[in-house]
């Protein structure tokens, strides 16, 4: 009954006393009903571009935030060790990419002595090595070494001992062959030349046959 009241009120405001009030009440509900239309079209409008705001900003700020976190870490730094003939030998950080010539001149570079040449001075290092500078000493000890190791090994061809290049405690070895005969092995060969077949052995004082029989699987020439 109000909403009839309301249109018969709003029928007199606009002078429409000749419209009937069923007319009249239909066009109000219409207009109510286009109205509310309108005003719902209007709050979602409002709503969507308020969220593809929000949404908008939500996702960049997530871009930033992943763009930040994407920058690359700096690469943590390399312990190595060094030592020998160094002026200040010790554990020291390196840079990632170091080479043998940066750890020795973090220790403070090559001692009085050094033997400069013995290592690769261009060669990577890694993380946890140990590099070590030996003194010209050193180097020339090893070295010396090297020689010895070669010798006894030529000395030694095929498991068998070179009687032209065994040393008499390398022929003391042999079986029935003792140092006296061992020294005299040695006389002979550099007084009358190399042994040309393992049987020229016998041609040293004391090596008979029989002697000679028992060490002839042992003995080689070369």
């Amino acid at each position: 009954m109000s909403f009839q009241r309301s249109a018969e009120s709003w029928r007199a405001r606009l002078h429409l006393s000749g419209m009937r009030l069923p007319v009249l009440v239909g066009v109000a509900a219409v207009a109510v009903v286009v109205m509310v239309g309108a005003g719902r079209l209007l709050l979602d409008a409002a709503t969507s571009e308020g969220f593809a705001v929000e949404r908008s900003e939500s996702a960049e700020q997530a871009g930033n935030g992943a763009g930040a976190g994407s920058e690359p870490a700096p690469a943590p730094p390399m312990r190595v060790h060094v030592g020998g003939a160094v002026s200040a030998p010790g554990v020291y950080d390196l840079a990632e990419g170091a080479r043998v010539l940066d750890a020795i001149e973090a220790a403070g570079g090559f001692d009085d002595g050094a033997a400069r040449d013995a290592l690769n001075l261009a060669r990577a290092v890694s993380d946890g090595e140990q590099v070590v500078v030996p003194s010209e000493t050193d180097a020339a000890a090893a070295a010396q070494g090297s020689s010895a190791a070669g010798e006894a090994g030529s000395a030694a061809a095929g498991g068998k001992i070179n009687i032209n290049a065994a040393s008499a405690a390398e022929l003391d070895a042999l079986p029935g062959v003792g140092a006296s005969t061992a020294e005299k092995i040695v006389s002979d060969r550099e007084a009358n030349g190399p042994f040309k077949t393992i049987e020229d052995l016998k041609r040293v004082s004391g090596i008979g046959d029989k002697k000679f029989a028992a060490l002839a699987d042992a003995i080689c020439v070369g």
